[in-house]
């Protein structure tokens, strides 16, 4: 194994060990950093000596092959983790890329699904059903709490607390959070546990402690849960183009027009840094004119 290729495989074991990032995205780093190599022996040039003018013209060459403006900045974004983790491990006395940056991304608002749309689509369940109920739960569930489809597929049973009206809930990098639920939740909840989750397990194997089960009696995974998703979307008559995620997008928006503070909003939904958060407070102008007018003194 040459040097350069034991320095990536370094790295991933490090992300994966230290860092404690999943499975996709490892694959995705080692995918960027594969195609970062290639191009280093095109060029003749050596991963060691790769310099802020090196790293300019493979961003130049992506952008003249008609990569879209997010792959290329993911890429340099894996490139510039890996470089200055081999100025941390010393393998590089400066970071070459601390002053490369990547182009402008075009600002788009996230998709929210408006209250009445929403009311359809919890509206379409048949609650009779083992799986009608569950499915209700799940729907409500996505829209109390902000979590993302990962997030509600790697619930299990000690994951609700009944007692405290909360869920704990395993984000990115495996960064645990505790999400407070209403009441109405914790309801649909209560019944999807008592009744709809027993019939759904009798007809598993073997015992599962996942929270969420499929009518088969096993772990219902994202995949399912985002095609039950887009059949209560058909039941209810609504776009198809949404997602279990345009439910986070409308958690927050409404959390934010209904008085909530942005960095609570931020612990809800797991951001690490606020400016994610903050693109939220672009879907609520009419509401922040409004309270801008009855507040301020010279409105």
């Amino acid at each position: 194994m040459n040097n350069k290729q034991a320095l990536i495989d370094s790295f991933l074991t490090m992300l994966r060990v230290e860092r404690n990032l999943s499975v996709h995205t490892i694959r995705a780093y080692g995918s960027d950093l594969d195609d970062l190599s290639r191009w280093l022996e095109r060029e003749q040039l050596d991963l060691l000596s790769f310099d802020h003018r090196a790293a300019r013209h493979y961003l130049a060459e992506m952008d003249q092959s008609r990569y879209n403006r997010t792959t290329i900045n993911r890429r340099l974004s894996a490139i510039k983790t890996f470089y200055a983790w081999l100025v941390e491990t010393g393998e590089l006395s400066e970071d070459p890329l601390s002053v490369v940056s990547g182009p402008k991304q075009p600002r788009h608002l996230p998709a929210t699904i408006v209250t009445e749309d929403i009311e359809r689509l919890l509206s379409v369940n048949d609650l009779t059903t083992p799986a009608g109920l569950r499915n209700q739960a799940i729907i409500e569930l996505f829209y109390a709490s902000g979590a993302r489809i990962s997030e509600v597929a790697g619930l299990t049973l000690g994951s609700l607390d009944f007692a405290q009206t909360q869920v704990t809930l395993m984000g990115k990098g495996s960064k645990q959070r505790i999400v407070p639920l209403h009441r109405l939740v914790m309801r649909i909840l209560h019944e999807y546990l008592t009744i709809a989750r027993p019939q759904l397990a009798q007809n598993g194997k073997s015992p599962c402690d996942s929270l969420f089960l499929s009518t088969r009696g096993r772990a219902m995974g994202a995949d399912a849960i985002r095609k039950m998703f887009k059949q209560s979307l058909s039941l209810a008559g609504l776009d198809p183009s949404f997602s279990p995620h345009d439910l986070r997008h409308s958690f927050a928006t409404d959390l934010l027009e209904n008085g909530a503070d942005l960095r609570s909003v931020q612990e809800l939904l797991g951001h690490r840094n606020l400016s994610t958060t903050q693109i939220y407070t672009h879907l609520s102008v009419s509401h922040l004119k409004s309270v801008h007018d009855q507040a301020h003194p010279r409105s």
